[in-house]
């Protein structure tokens, strides 16, 4: 595909994403998030040729995952690597293949460190992404749970910021960049106000804290702000607003 196409710009955004299911298959996260972006690394490396090369990937990473129960807060680029799962050591392991392709080819990128990202979308049946699992349990009059105490906090960011992020990579910028809000929230909050936003009247539930799960992290991205124009633009409120009026559309 790489050959017949010759793409001047690739955004790679695939990978197997889920803390648990690394933990459980630490070898097959290692085959698909490594050996999988090795191998796009690769097809980048020889298409095109002299006259036709890629210009720059573009690499969807974690700002939760890679920096575990971060060093310091917000966390920034510099913040040492300190992955607790699977899933944050393979792409903590892909981003490692990056630099080598750019010293020994002139192969350039952009690694995006996400921080939780939600919206419409998000598969409500996942074992990831907290926002659509409670908006589809809510509405389906299922009792959602919380995962241990619900105090632990993440950097919750709008996908459409996200995806503006992705574009402005494309053209802007190179190296490693945090894409969060600065604000940490908790899962206590956000099933509160998906509570109210959904009409869920049911009592929330928990159970035990799953293993790998960080604790608090949220990011730094002022450099994202410097080097690519960006900021998380969405509210909270009003990206979780939107998100549960779209299930709700496909849900009635």
């Amino acid at each position: 595909m790489f050959a017949a196409e010759r793409p001047a710009y690739v955004v790679h955004e695939a990978a197997w994403a889920d803390v648990r299911g690394s933990l459980a298959d630490p070898a097959g996260y290692a085959r698909v998030n490594v050996l999988g972006t090795l191998n796009l690394l690769e097809a980048a490396r020889r298409s095109g040729g002299s006259r036709d090369p890629v210009r720059k990937i573009v690499f969807a990473s974690t700002g939760g995952a890679i920096y575990g129960d971060p060093a310091e807060l917000p966390a920034t680029e510099a913040c040492p690597p300190a992955p607790l799962d699977a899933y944050g050591a393979s792409k903590l392991a892909a981003e490692g293949y990056f630099g080598v392709y750019r010293h020994n080819y002139g192969l350039d990128f952009c690694i995006l460190r996400y921080g939780n990202v939600y919206g419409p979308r998000q598969d409500p049946l996942g074992e990831a992404g907290v926002v659509a699992i409670f908006t589809g349990q809510m509405l389906g009059n299922q009792v959602p749970l919380v995962n241990g105490d619900g105090r632990q906090s993440r950097d919750f960011v709008y996908v459409g910021d996200v995806a503006r992020a992705n574009l402005l990579a494309l053209t802007a910028g190179s190296g490693i960049y945090n894409l969060g809000t600065g604000t940490p929230t908790d899962v206590n909050c956000i099933w509160r106000e998906l509570a109210e936003l959904t009409g869920y009247g049911g009592p929330q539930q928990h159970g035990p804290a799953k293993a790998g799960e960080v604790q608090t992290t949220y990011l730094d991205a002022s450099r994202a702000r410097r080097e690519l124009g960006w900021t998380a633009e969405a509210p909270l409120g009003e990206g979780l607003a939107r998100t549960v009026a779209y299930f709700r559309e496909r849900t009635c």
